[in-house]
Formats: C-alpha cells, structure tokens, sequence
C-alpha cells in the first residue's frame, strides 16, 4: 500500500513539474514583434539592398557622398506617416544643397495588414501601390520597399511609422525617433526635432535630444498576419439578415438620413456580374466601415426565391443593411433607386448623407476606381489636411 502511494506522488510530482516549467515558459514569452530591437545612438547604419519604386536597387554605397543620411521609415496606408510626407518632401529640397540624402524605406508587409486598417487610404502597402503613391503626392527621395522580406527593417527597428534616423558622415546614429511634435500639417510644430538633429550634425556638434518617442501606425510586420486569420473569423461570426423593402423603402434607403456614406448596390443570384463583384464590396465594406461607410444591398430576385439570396449573402459575410425588394413590378424599383437608371443589373450608387448622389453606375464595377472615388469623398478622405497656402 505504502509503494502504490509512493508511485502516486512520484506521478504528481511529475506533472506538477512540467506545469511548473510550461508556466515558466508562456511568462517569459515575447512575440516575435516584441524583437524588433530599435538600433541604439551610436551604432553603424546596417547595410541594405532593396528596389526602389524607380526600379533601381539601392544600397548604403548609393548615398556614400553624403555628409548626413536620413532614413524615414514610412508607408502609404498610416494617415500619420500621409501627414507626413510633404514635410519629407521639403525637407528633401531644403537639405539637398547642403549634402544631406533622405531615403523612405516601406517597411510592412501587406500580409500584416487588416482590411480595417486600409481605412484611411485608397492605396495598400504593396510594391506597385508604392509606386502610386510617389507619383501621386511627388516624392522627390527614393522610395524603397522593404515589405517582403523585412530585414532591413528588423535591423533598424523602426517602431511606427513614420519613424526617423539621422547619421553623421561616418553613417553613426545620431538620432532616431520623431520627424516633429505636430502630427497635423496644418499647426505649427513646437519642436523641429530632425531638422534641429541635421542641422547640430553638419554643425558638428551634439544633439541636445538624440532619442525622441515616435507617434503612429504600429509596424505591420509579417507574423501579424495571423491578425488577418483573426478578422475573417470574426466577420464570419456577424450575424446576415435579409428584410424586405418596397419602392417607397428604396426611396427612404437613399434620401440617407444618417451620419454615413451609403453604398448602395442593386444585384440578384442570377446576374453573373452582381454575383462576380459581391466580394468586392464586401471588401470595401469591411475596409471603411469604422470610419463611416455603410453598405445596402437591395436584392431584385424574386420575393419566392429570398432563401436563396439570404444563402448568397451568409456566404459573402455581407453583415451589413441586406434588403430585398417585395414588389411585383420591377419597373416601380427602377424608378425608386433612379429614374435615368436603364434597370441593367448591377446599379451601384455612393450616397451621401441627406441624400446626394456622388456616384452612380450601371453594370460591373471597377473595385479600385470605386475605393479611389470612396476614399475622395471628403467625408472620407485625410484625416489632415495640407495648410490651404501650400
């Protein structure tokens, strides 16, 4: 009897330690995010090879006659580094003449990135979308993409973006944090933190802060991507309802008597180009939703086949105002959403709040062209705006 209990404790013991040894393990854990160690004052800028949207490959060797060398780590889709970039940009042109090269590295990978997150632009954080962005707002530095692989990124260890290093002539870190204290393009910044950083290393003399906090969109780093396995789950999870809605309905639907940009899409299950661009405005829903945007499909099937529309729509996760138009005559519907409307599905409109038509189109829609258009509305756009003098 004393062996067997003997036994029995040696068991617990045993478990109780490999308890103990799991939890010292799961308390000591850091994710892999948490690694990304920002290179310290001091240090020696890490070499690189990357492309720039320009098509060229650019190393530390490219910038070897500059006195300073400015590294800004930034992207397209953070409103924070976009209220950036014209500052970039001058500064780009003031320092120029006096030997200073400025650089953007993109350091996020796409695959990081939530659909929600793409809220405040029109452009991701891929490669070609880059290559838009520079064009559009007139980058006059090398853009280059570090997204794919991040190794670069790792090395310097950039927190947010935008997120600035300044190196003297020896490519030694000098400062690293913030570009200034003012996140809004239109208020005068207190402190001009890397132009003074610039300014003190061509002066040869020490920075009087070498190391500021930054502030912005956090690094989209591959291994968030399991952020994105997250957020299809809990979409899946949303609840898809289909009411019926009759002309008058339609016409209350798009007088829009709410704070929201209204999407407003016209399909049924036997329309191959509704069903072919569902997905796609289901995208742009979950894309813009949190700042505003609320998608309304008006299925035309019949009132008989409303089982299979609501199949259609669990499917798509569309989550959103799901109707279902519960008239006889088609015709009284067509004058309902638009009288200059010919009644060729799909009809997509973007609706405005009190009821101003900003956009209308008959057939397959253009998914980027639309997120462009969404994102133009100024309801929609920037969270900052340039100052009106410039």
């Amino acid at each position: 009897m004393t062996d067997k209990i003997f036994e029995l404790m040696k068991i617990h013991i045993t478990r109780f330690s490999i308890l103990f040894l799991l939890a010292l393990t799961f308390c000591n854990f850091k994710p892999a995010a948490d690694d990304h160690k920002t290179l310290a004052i001091g240090e020696t800028a890490p070499d690189f090879s990357l492309p720039g949207i320009d098509g060229k490959t650019y190393t530390l060797a490219s910038f070897k006659s500059a006195k300073v060398l400015v590294i800004v780590f930034m992207c397209n889709h953070c409103p924070t580094s976009q209220a950036y970039e014209n500052r970039v940009i001058k500064m780009t042109t003031d320092y120029a003449p006096k030997g200073v090269a400025v650089v953007a590295i993109n350091p996020n990978n796409p695959a990081g990135l939530r659909l929600d997150e793409l809220g405040y632009s029109d452009l991701s954080d891929s490669f070609d979308d880059m290559k838009i962005r520079a064009k559009n707002m007139k980058f006059n530095f090398p853009y280059l993409y570090d997204g794919e692989t991040e190794v670069t990124s790792k090395k310097y260890g950039p927190v947010a973006t935008p997120h600035i290093f300044v190196f003297d002539k020896d490519r030694k870190l000098r400062y690293n944090g913030r570009i200034d204290d003012m996140e809004n393009p239109a208020k005068t910044p207190h402190s001009l933190d890397a132009r003074n950083a610039i300014d003190a290393v061509l002066a040869g003399k020490e920075i009087a802060v070498p190391v500021t906090k930054t502030f912005g969109c956090s690094i989209k780093w591959a291994e968030k991507s399991v952020w994105l396995e997250k957020a299809q789950t809990q979409w899946a999870k949303e609840p898809v309802k289909l009411d019926t809605l009759s002309a008058a309905g339609i016409k209350e639907v798009l007088k829009n008597h709410t704070d929201k940009l209204r999407l407003v899409n016209l399909w049924a299950t036997w329309c191959g180009p509704c069903v072919a661009e569902f997905s796609d405005l289901v995208t742009l829903n979950h894309t813009y939703r949190d700042r505003g945007l609320e998608f309304v499909s008006i299925s035309a099937d019949n009132l008989e086949n409303k089982d299979k529309a609501l199949k259609f729509l669990e499917r798509k996760q569309a989550s959103g105002l799901n109707y279902i138009y519960s008239g006889d005559d088609k015709y009284k519907m067509i004058e309902a959403v638009d009288p200059k409307w010919d009644g060729a599905l799909p009809y997509t409109l973007l609706v405005e709040p009190d009821g101003k038509v900003v956009y209308s189109h008959e057939g397959a829609i253009d998914a980027e062209e639309l997120r462009k258009i969404i994102f133009d509305v100024p309801m929609m756009g920037r969270i900052y705006k340039e100052p009106a003098n410039k």
